[in-house]
């Protein structure tokens, strides 16, 4: 395990749950990068994501450069694809998007990316990617072709956890999809954090510190936001509520 990821998981076991903000470069100017780069720093986030899910449309590196000179803690590439890695960032989320059955998404843009991740200096975090609830309309189901597992089905959802704990995959990530009416419910977080040893990530859709607290209090050890700042709401608000005591990780 290197330094990055080490650092998140510590974040998580201190602080009970760690807060990650999403930052999408088309969606952000170098200024508000900074700026939101210093509040996240200021707040105690622990890690920022980078990354779109379709491609970019201009040069990311102001952006970049901006959040690194603000933040001082781990940048992470969450990407839309291959052409998104890139070498002035710390870690990539390795994805591979296991609620679907399309080998794009499964392995061959994994492929593509590996080359790059690793003449890039990247650490790879492996990451299984599950798009769940009703964000078939989502940004994510929408350029994957792919349809989210549903929510009132959490032995299904928590045998697709096992079946990446199984793999070796070191996180897993339930995604409610970009522009989510709602997050990933809470009691689904219950469910699948209980039926495994891995870390669970959740985002999309939260837009209320409560909800974020109440995801963190079901066994979330990161909570992501993004576009509710992206829309002028502060970050501390969210980073103080999920921050309480829970469980060891493994």
């Amino acid at each position: 395990m290197s330094a990055d990821w080490a650092s998140l998981l510590e974040a998580a076991r201190r602080s009970g749950a760690a807060h990650l903000v999403l930052v999408d470069p088309d969606r952000t100017t170098p200024a508000r990068a900074a700026a939101l780069a210093r509040e996240a720093r200021d707040a105690g986030v622990a890690g920022l994501l980078f990354g779109s899910s379709t491609p970019l449309e201009r040069d990311a590196t102001p952006v970049v450069a901006a959040l690194r000179r603000g933040f001082g803690g781990p940048l992470v590439l969450f990407p839309g694809g291959a052409d998104q890695v890139r070498g002035d960032l710390d870690a990539v989320l390795f994805l591979s998007l296991l609620s679907g059955r399309d080998a794009r998404f499964l392995i061959e843009a994994q492929v593509a990316a590996a080359p790059r991740v690793l003449a890039a200096g990247l650490e790879p975090i492996p990451t299984g990617y599950l798009l769940v609830g009703d964000g078939a309309s989502g940004t994510v189901a929408r350029v994957t072709g792919t349809a989210p597992l549903r929510a009132d089905a959490p032995d299904q959802v928590a045998a697709h956890a096992q079946a990446a704990e199984c793999l070796g995959f070191a996180l897993l990530y339930l995604e409610a999809g970009s522009g989510a009416r709602a997050p990933v419910p809470s009691s689904l977080v219950r469910s699948v954090s209980g039926a495994t040893r891995l870390p669970v990530a959740v985002g999309g859709g939260i837009r209320e510190p409560g909800q974020a607290a109440a995801l963190a209090a079901a066994g979330a050890r990161f909570v992501v936001t993004g576009t509710v700042h992206e829309e002028g709401m502060a970050v501390a608000p969210f980073t103080e509520a999920i921050q309480m005591p829970a469980p060891a990780l493994p």
